[in-house]
This record gives structure tokens, C-alpha cells and sequence, in this order.
């Protein structure tokens, strides 16, 4: 068998998979919080046939040498943690991070998952909670009926203040979780990330302090994802997975004209 077939097989499978994350960011350009994934690419294993630096005769070395390669694989698809661009809203519980960081949500299983979505609003108990499942923000903040405004400082500090006190109260306090590994974080989808052993071990800190990003109030952080970037990225893929399917298209009249003139 001519092994021009299994590389160039070897190759659609890749750019299958690299044309399957590139439609991932697109269909997420507009997911509050998302972070752009990107394949990363690993040649496969070599035939040597000659070895570099191998004996040629008694005085003399190949000065390089006959190896051929068994095609190309995707080994990796890494989150790219890049700032996203800031939207202004009008809702008070619409929070962005602006630098490193993770907001904690709860599970129902009373697991510990991060995000960069800060979309919030309360429930039927007045805790802060995710617009799109309802888990609860972590510290869990419970704000009261008769709360006039909510206000969150840039370290994360949640005050309100209510109809008859004129003083503002302290509620509780937002902390930012940073991992020393961002990219080693595994996406659970629902605009979560999970804890792993490449990620490290989760680092509570307090907004703005030690490195930690700063908590702005009524923003949101857009996707990542640049639409033109992912288009390139499109065309390139394809126009490599038509070459693969051309080398295959090849190979198979050589085998065919071999097959005729035997």
C-alpha cells in the first residue's frame, strides 16, 4: 500500500478537527465571556531509512539523512485567555473581570466550577446567582427586599443601600480565583471551567490586589474570538484539506494505471 494514502488520510483528520474548533469560536463570537480555542498540530512518527550522522564508509558520515514522516495529528486544542472587549450595560449585576481571574460558582453538587461570564441577577431568595442556570455566585450573597441600588466596588466589595437608611451596607465581599496554568482549566460548557491537575490548585485573592483583575461594574467582557482571524483560519484549513483529498485523488489514478498496465 502506498503510504501517501495513510498521510494524506492522516491529514484530513487533522484539519476535520481543526475546521471543528475554528466553527466552535465562530458559533460562540457572541457568548459573553468565551475564550477562543486553537488546534495545535504534532507530525507523526518517522521512518529512517538512513540515520543522520550515520556511517557512509570508514572516514565519512551522512551529513543528513532519509527519514519520511507518517502524516500530522491534532494533539491539542488550547484556550486562548486573551482580554475580550468591553460591552457597557445598564444592569447593576453585570460584572467583568478586567485582567486575570475566574468568578466561583457553586453546582447543585456543591462542586466548585470558574468563569469569566459575569452576566448575574438574584432569585427567589435575593442570592446572586447565573442569568443562564442559576448557580450561585461564590461567596454566596444574599441581598435583601428592600435594597434600593446594589453597588460593586473594583475589589469586589457588594454594598447597597435601602429606602429608609441613609448609609450604605456591606454585604459581603466578591473574590477572584486566578490558576497558575489558565489554558489547563477544561471547559464544561455553560461558560464554565473545571479545576485539573495542569491547571494547579484554584488561588483565592482579593480584586486589584497581588496581580489579580480589577471587578467592573455594569460591563461585560465579550468573546474573544476576532470573526475576520476565524475566517482566515476557515479558508487556510479547507484550502489544506482539498490538497490532502488531491494527493489521495493521485495516489489512486497511480494505482489504477498500475492496476491497468499489469
Amino acid at each position: 500500500m502506498i503510504p501517501a494514502l495513510w498521510i494524506s488520510k492522516s491529514g484530513l483528520d487533522a484539519q476535520q478537527t481543526n475546521i471543528s474548533v475554528t466553527s466552535n469560536n465562530l458559533a460562540n463570537a457572541s457568548t459573553v465571556g468565551y475564550k477562543k480555542g486553537r488546534a495545535v498540530f504534532e507530525d507523526l512518527l518517522y521512518q529512517n531509512v538512513n540515520q543522520p550522522g550515520g556511517r557512509s564508509s570508514a572516514d565519512t558520515t551522512l551529513p543528513s539523512g532519509l527519514m519520511l514522516g507518517a502524516g500530522a495529528k491534532v494533539v491539542a486544542t488550547q484556550k486562548q485567555f486573551g482580554q475580550g472587549d468591553v460591552q457597557t450595560t445598564n444592569n447593576t449585576l453585570d460584572l467583568m473581570i478586567s485582567g486575570d481571574g475566574f468568578f466561583e460558582i457553586q453546582m447543585p453538587d456543591g462542586t466548585t466550577k470558574y468563569t469569566r461570564n459575569g452576566q448575574f441577577t438574584l432569585n427567589q431568595e435575593g442570592t446572586i446567582v447565573t442569568v443562564g442556570s442559576g448557580y450561585p455566585l461564590l461567596p454566596e450573597i444574599q441581598v435583601p427586599e428592600n435594597a434600593k441600588s446594589i453597588t460593586v466596588g473594583k475589589d469586589g466589595q457588594v454594598s447597597i443601600t435601602t429606602a429608609d437608611q441613609a448609609e450604605s451596607q456591606v454585604l459581603g465581599q466578591i473574590t477572584v480565583t486566578t490558576f497558575v496554568n489558565n489554558t489547563g482549566l477544561e471547559p464544561i460548557g455553560e461558560n464554565l471551567f473545571a479545576e485539573t491537575s495542569a491547571s494547579g490548585a484554584p488561588i483565592q485573592g482579593i480584586a486589584g490586589a497581588d496581580g489579580v483583575g480589577t471587578i467592573n461594574q455594569c460591563c461585560l467582557e465579550v468573546s474573544n474570538v476576532n470573526v475576520t482571524e476565524e475566517l482566515v483560519n476557515l479558508i487556510t484549513a479547507q484550502r489544506v484539506y482539498e490538497m490532502n483529498s488531491k494527493v489521495l485523488h493521485t495516489v489512486d489514478q497511480m494505482m489504477g494505471n498500475l492496476v491497468q498496465t499489469l
